[in-house]
C-alpha cells in the first residue's frame, strides 16, 4: 500500500532556518509528554520487534526445537477438542410428554415439511403396516395437521430431550435427526427415508425394498454385485445399471460422470446384510445442478424412467454410490448412519451422510444395495441452488478416497463412528461442529435403547480373492432412449421410434382400463401387446374372471364399481383411461389433450344425450331418473352445484354409452367418492358416468379431445371404411380372433409403422 507523504505548510513571512529552528524547538519541549502519552504502544512496539528477532535469531542459529515449540503453541489454539464422552454413564430417555409415548411400532416413515401436506405425504400415510412421522421447522404451518401422522414441531422436538436438538439450523430438513430418534425410541426395526414429493409406484414399499431380512418372510436370495476386480474404482453411477447412461446422481463426482460402459461382469453375494437401500425414482431422479441446467430442454420437466425390470445390485467393500434422504429404508443394525451434518450445505448434508455411512457400514459387515424404480417424483420445474453444492463438487472426490484409506484402531463401533467424524472435521470436510453434534447423536442413540452393532472383520488392505469364470455373472442393462434430456445418444434414433418414445413419455404413467366383451382368452395377450407398449399399464375386466390370463371380473352395466380397486392398485398414476374393446384409441392422436382435465364424449351426439322422463312412470329411464335423484340429494354441495349447472330439470336425465373416458389423479378422490354414494342402487354404468362427470366439474371444463372421434350406431358392411388414423378414437370396431386383430394392426400402422413389427 502506498502512503502519501505529508509536508508542513509554507509561509511566505518565514524564514527557511527559521522555521527549523522553531520546529526543533517545539518537538524537543513536548517529547517527554509525548512518550508520556504513548507509552503503552512504545511497549508493544518493543516487545513486538523483540519477538521477530527472536525468531530470525533462532532460524538462522538453527536452534528448530524451540521454534517448532512456538509454532506448536499458536496451532494448539486453532486445534479441534475431540469430544469425551462417558459411554457407561449415559442415562435412558424416555418420552414422556408428548401424546404418543405408549405407541409402538417397528415400521417408520420420516419426512420433513416445510408447508401443508402434499398428495405424495397423504399416500405416504395409508401405506398399510407404516406410521409417518413429520417433522417440522420454523417455516411449517402452525396449524399443520394431517391424519395418520405424528406431527413434531418445534416446541414438542425441544421437549424430547435428545441433545442433538441444540446443533439443528430451525430452517432445515436436517431436522430429520429428531424423527429418526422419535421412531427409534418407539420401537422403529425399520426407516423408510423420505420426502413429501415422492410417490411410492404402487403404493407399497414392501414390493420394491427388502423389508424383511430375517425371518420367514425374508427373500435369501444371492444378489448381483458390482465387481472388486479393478481396486482403484472406488465410485459408480448406478443409472447406468438401470438404462439411462446419460444421467448421474447427485454426489457423483463430476470426473466420473463420463464412466459410462456397462459392467464387463458382476460377481455375487449373499443376502441379508443390505442394512441401507437406496432406491431410484423415476420422474425426477436425484441429480445435480450441473445435470438440471445442461440437459433440461425449456422448460419442459423432467420425466426420466428407469428400467423396472433391472435386477438390484450390491456395492462390495472399497466402492461406493450416492446416498440421498428421500428415498432410502435404513434398517436397524445401520440407524446410527441416518444422521445429517450440520455444517455443510442443505445440498451436500445427505450425500455426505451416505458416503460416511457406507464407509462405516463396512465395519459392521454391512452393504448397499441400489434396487429399480421405487419411488415417483413430478419435476416443479424450480431453480436448483448451485451454489449450495460447492461442497460436493470441490471436496467429494477427496473425500471418497479418503474415507477408503481411512482406518481406526478403536474396539466399538461408536468410538469409530466419532473417530471418523473427528478426523473428517480436521481434514476439512466439515466442522467441529459436526464432531460435537456426532457425539449427541451417539449419546441420544444409547439413550433411547438402540444397542451399538459389533464390529466385524474388515476386508480393506487384504490381498483381495481372485475372481474365476464361475464366480463372473453377466447383466447387459438397457439403454434406454434419452431424447428428453435434450442431448443425442450415440447412434440414430429413427422417426418411428422416436415417436414410439415420445407416446410412451405422454402416457407412460397413465393406467388403461379395457372392459372385454367377446371371448377374453382369444385377444386379452393381443390388446396387452398392442398397448402396453404405450400405457403404464393394462388392466383388463370381463363378464368371467381368468387367473392365468390376469383378468378381473367385472359386469359392464356396473363397471364403475370396479374402478376404485383399481385406483387403489395405481396409485400413483396419473390418470386412468377407460375404454370398451369395441372402441379403437389411435394414441397418437391423444398428445395434446390434459392430463389434469376429464376427458369423455360429451359433444359426440350419438353417444351422450339428454332425455326428459316422466317420473311417475315405471320405465326403466324413470328409475334411474330417480335413483340419481337420489344419489344427488345426498352430495356434499359442491358436487351438488355441479351437477344441477348442467341439470337444471329433475326429470333430465344424462345418459353416455361411455365406451371411452378419462379421469385424471386430482379427481380420482372424488370419483371414489361419489362411487360410494350410490352404493348399492342399481344404477346402470350409462347412467352412473355421466352423472359422475357434471359433479366433477362443468362440461365446459372438460377437455375435448374426443369430440372428433369417428362415432356409429350402426358400422358400415366393410368397417375398413370406417377406420381413420387421423381421429383420437373409433367406434364400434370388433375384435373377436387373432385374424381380426391382425387385419387392426396392419390398418393401425398407418398411425404407428412400428405395430407391423408385431404382425
Amino acid at each position: 500500500m502506498m502512503v502519501q507523504e505529508r509536508s508542513l505548510p509554507k509561509s511566505v513571512n518565514s524564514k527557511p532556518h527559521a522555521r527549523t529552528a522553531a520546529l526543533a524547538s517545539t518537538k524537543s519541549l513536548d517529547f517527554s509528554a509525548w512518550v508520556s502519552d504513548n507509552l503503552v504502544r512504545i511497549v508493544a512496539v518493543v516487545l513486538l520487534v523483540a519477538t521477530v528477532a527472536a525468531v530470525f535469531f533462532l532460524r538462522n542459529a538453527g536452534d528448530t526445537a524451540a521454534l517448532l515449540c512456538f509454532e506448536n503453541q499458536a496451532r494448539e489454539l486453532e486445534r479441534i477438542a475431540y469430544p469425551r464422552v462417558d459411554w457407561s454413564a449415559i442415562a435412558p430417555i424416555a418420552d414422556r410428554t408428548s401424546k404418543f409415548s405408549s405407541f409402538r411400532s417397528e415400521k417408520w416413515i420420516v419426512v420433513s415439511v416445510s408447508g401443508y401436506p402434499s398428495d405424495a405425504l397423504r399416500r405416504l400415510v395409508k401405506m398399510k403396516g407404516w406410521q409417518v412421522v413429520a417433522v417440522g421447522g420454523s417455516n411449517t404451518p402452525s396449524d399443520w395437521t394431517l391424519k395418520g401422522a405424528i406431527f413434531l414441531s418445534l416446541e414438542e422436538q425441544v421437549n424430547l430431550g435428545f441433545r442433538v436438538v441444540d446443533y439443528l439450523p430451525y430452517d432445515s430438513f436436517v431436522r430429520k435427526s429428531v424423527g429418526y430418534l422419535f421412531a427409534i425410541q418407539h420401537g422403529a426395526k425399520k426407516i423408510f427415508d423420505a420426502d413429501d414429493r415422492g410417490e411410492v409406484i404402487d403404493g407399497d414399499l414392501g414390493k420394491h425394498f427388502d423389508v424383511e431380512l430375517v425371518g420367514e418372510a425374508a427373500r435369501q436370495e444371492v444378489l448381483l454385485q458390482y465387481s472388486h476386480d479393478n481396486p482403484n474404482r472406488t465410485v459408480v453411477n448406478p443409472y447406468v445399471h438401470f438404462g439411462q447412461r446419460s444421467v448421474w446422481p447427485r454426489g457423483l463426482p463430476l470426473e466420473n460422470v463420463g464412466e459410462i460402459g456397462h459392467e464387463e461382469f458382476y460377481t455375487q453375494v449373499f443376502g441379508g446384510k443390505q442394512f441401507i437401500q437406496q432406491g431410484i425414482s423415476n420422474g425426477l431422479p436425484d441429480v445435480d445442478s450441473v445435470f438440471y441446467f445442461t440437459r433440461k430442454s425449456g422448460l419442459e420437466a423432467f420425466d426420466i424412467q428407469f428400467d423396472e425390470h433391472a435386477p438390484k445390485v450390491a456395492l462390495p467393500q472399497g466402492m461406493m454410490v450416492p446416498v440421498n434422504s428421500f428415498n432410502t429404508m435404513y434398517h436397524s443394525p445401520a440407524f446410527w448412519a441416518l444422521m445429517l451434518p450440520v455444517s455443510v450445505s442443505t445440498m451436500a448434508s445427505d450425500v455426505l451422510r451416505g458416503y460416511w455411512g457406507q464407509r462405516l457400514l463396512w465395519e459392521v459387515g454391512g452393504y448397499v444395495v441400489v434396487y429399480p424404480p421405487t419411488v415417483h417424483r413430478y419435476d416443479r420445474i424450480e431453480a436448483y441452488p448451485f451454489s449450495e453444492e460447492k461442497d460436493l463438487h470441490v471436496n467429494v472426490g477427496r473425500l471418497i478416497n479418503y474415507l477408503i484409506s481411512w482406518r481406526s484402531d478403536k474396539h466399538r463401533l461408536f468410538e469409530k463412528i466419532l473417530d471418523l467424524s473427528f478426523a473428517m472435521a480436521e481434514e476439512g470436510f466439515w466442522t467441529e461442529k459436526d464432531v460435537k453434534l456426532t457425539a449427541a447423536w451417539l449419546q441420544d442413540l444409547l439413550a433411547v435403547g438402540y444397542q451399538q452393532p459389533r464390529l466385524m472383520s474388515l476386508e480393506l488392505g487384504r490381498p483381495r480373492a481372485n475372481i474365476g469364470h464361475g464366480d463372473q455373472k453377466e447383466f447387459v442393462p438397457q439403454k434406454l432412449p434419452s431424447v428428453h434430456l435434450g442431448v443425442e445418444e450415440t447412434g440414430t434414433v429413427n422417426y418411428e421410434i422416436a415417436n414410439l418414445i415420445w407416446w410412451r413419455k405422454t402416457f407412460g404413467n397413465v393406467v388403461l382400463i379395457m372392459y372385454c366383451n367377446g371371448p377374453v382368452e382369444r385377444t386379452a395377450l393381443e390388446w396387452r401387446l398392442l398397448y402396453g407398449r404405450i400405457f403404464r399399464s393394462v388392466v383388463i375386466l370381463s363378464e368371467k374372471k381368468d387367473v392365468d390370463l390376469v383378468v378381473e371380473e367385472g359386469h359392464l352395466d356396473y363397471a364403475y364399481r370396479y374402478l376404485p380397486k383399481i385406483f387403489d392398485q395405481f396409485s400413483s398414476a396419473e390418470g386412468f383411461l377407460f375404454v370398451q374393446d369395441n372402441t379403437i384409441l389411435n394414441y397418437w392422436n391423444l398428445l395434446q389433450a390434459d392430463k389434469t382435465k376429464l376427458w369423455i364424449t360429451n359433444k359426440v351426439s350419438e353417444s351422450w344425450s339428454s332425455i326428459l322422463t316422466n317420473g311417475e312412470d315405471s320405465d326403466w329411464l324413470s328409475q334411474q331418473a330417480r335413483m340419481v335423484q337420489k344419489v344427488v340429494s345426498t352430495m356434499p354441495a359442491h358436487f351438488q352445484v355441479s351437477y344441477k349447472e348442467t341439470s337444471d330439470n329433475d326429470k333430465n336425465l344424462l345418459i353416455c354409452s361411455s365406451e371411452v373416458f378419462y379421469v385424471p389423479q386430482r379427481l380420482i378422490s372424488d370419483f371414489v367418492e361419489l362411487v360410494n354414494l350410490v352404493g348399492d342402487l342399481e344404477i346402470h354404468q350409462k347412467v352412473a358416468i355421466p352423472m359422475f362427470f357434471v359433479s366433477l366439474d362443468s362440461p365446459q371444463n372438460f377437455d375435448p379431445v374426443l369430440d372428433t372421434m369417428i362415432y356409429k350406431q350402426n358400422p358400415p358392411a366393410n368397417s375398413t371404411t370406417l377406420y381413420s388414423a387421423k381421429v383420437p378414437a373409433v367406434h364400434p370396431w370388433s375384435v373377436s380372433s387373432e385374424q381380426e386383430f391382425i387385419k387392426l394392426i396392419r390398418i393401425m400402422a398407418e398411425g404407428d409403422p412400428l405395430l407391423m413389427e408385431l404382425v
